[in-house]
């Protein structure tokens, strides 16, 4: 039996769901029941029925999932499987930024630890940054946004409000540089440019729109553009050509692949499923602190 078939048959048996990131390896996309970005699988998350949630991503979004569901057994494939830019913020240096700016309120990004979320008044994602900005802070509120300082540049840009940042930011956005759009424009002079907002301001600048993944997933499937070039990780070429067949995709940069999220694979997968590991363990007090700003996040959206 393949592996595909075995992970579905073990699937059914445990009442399992499978969530799966865009940025995913194909072969684990294919045996996903949910694809999407962070915005989308935490939804799912929330609604799933099912007693097991396999996450195929990375660390933060499986806590996310946990959080939303904590009456769930959540299982991620790779423990080692975890985020950089969500790494470079803690609980205690979000604490003690907050010392120091009193009257801010906290808009924290997705990609963060529980226990950051924990310390945060809103979450939010690169698909609603802005719209969470508009809806829940006025134009007089100060907003410390952690730890991702070019959505935050971006975010802010697009929202006219007073932003004190953290100095996070995704290497592998970060290696997308104008020089690398401008050799793809040369190649493909009609394509339209879009770009994660992760990028660098000078990135985005050069593109016609800064797009999450589900964001340019519409994008594909809506422009009369035949060709597109894409900035953003190179594993979301293959959910573009699945949902916009008749359109041709190029990466922007083949260097800002994320190690992390290629970790996963069907063995491991398998794996999780049958032996239930890794398993999403969080402390309750901050299960019931974080969920407070997912939940306000999904609120507004």
């Amino acid at each position: 039996m393949k592996l595909a078939d075995k992970i579905k048959k073990l699937k059914k048996e445990k009442n399992a769901v499978i969530l799966v990131h865009n940025y995913q390896n194909p072969e684990v996309q294919e045996i996903a029941d949910f694809t999407g970005d962070s915005l989308g699988l935490s939804k799912k998350a929330a609604a799933t029925d099912a007693d097991i949630i396999i996450f195929c991503g990375v660390f933060f979004m499986a806590e996310t999932a946990k959080i939303l569901s904590p009456q769930k057994k959540v299982i991620l494939p790779d423990e080692q499987a975890g985020c950089p830019m969500a790494d470079m913020i803690t609980a205690k240096q979000l604490i003690e930024l907050k010392r120091k700016h009193p009257k801010a309120k906290v808009l924290t990004y997705v990609n963060s630890p529980a226990e950051v979320k924990a310390e945060s008044d809103f979450c939010c994602t690169s698909a609603n940054s802005i719209s969470v900005v508009e809806k829940a802070f006025s134009e007089d509120d100060q907003i410390i946004f952690v730890p991702d300082k070019f959505l935050g540049q971006y975010t802010a840009g697009q929202t006219k409000r007073d932003f004190i940042f953290w100095q996070g930011y995704c290497p592998a956005h970060a290696k997308i540089s104008p020089e690398d759009l401008r050799k793809q424009k040369e190649i493909h002079p009609d394509a339209k440019i879009i770009v994660h907002p992760e990028c660098r301001p000078e990135t985005i600048a050069l593109a016609d729109r800064a797009l999450s993944t589900s964001g340019m997933i519409k994008f594909a499937k809506e422009t009369t553009a035949k060709k597109i070039i894409v900035g953003t990780e190179p594993g979301m070429i293959y959910p573009l050509r699945k949902y916009a067949p008749d359109k041709c995709f190029y990466p922007a940069s083949s260097q800002a692949n994320c190690p992390d999220m290629k970790k996963i694979n069907l063995e491991k997968v398998l794996n999780g499923l049958e032996n239930l590991s890794y398993e999403i363990k969080i402390k309750d007090e901050i299960i019931h602190q974080a969920k407070r700003s997912i939940q306000r996040m999904l609120d507004l959206s």
